[in-house]
């Protein structure tokens, strides 16, 4: 994700649009967030399905409220 930061923000646009999994595109918001990329303000979110209700990527872990995606626990640890 640290190495997205030249992406242009119009392809992106097309591939989150077309992007048919709820998981991965709450996934990428999230990392995208926590990276604060520069094209991520250029993204027209609403444009994006994000799916309602809650999903599990990891058993256990903590819910991230923003995503309502539950991230490993010690996801802060690592950064």
């Amino acid at each position: 994700m640290e190495g997205l930061s030249n992406m242009r923000p119009q392809q992106l646009q097309k591939l989150l649009t077309r992007c048919r999994s709820i998981k991965v595109k709450r996934l990428f918001f999230f990392f995208a967030d926590r990276h604060q990329h520069a094209w991520l303000k250029r993204i027209d979110r609403a444009a994006v399905d994000l799916g309602k209700g809650k999903r599990m990527l990891v058993k256990g872990g903590k819910l991230d409220r923003a995503y309502q995606i539950t991230v490993p626990e010690n996801l802060d640890a690592v950064q």
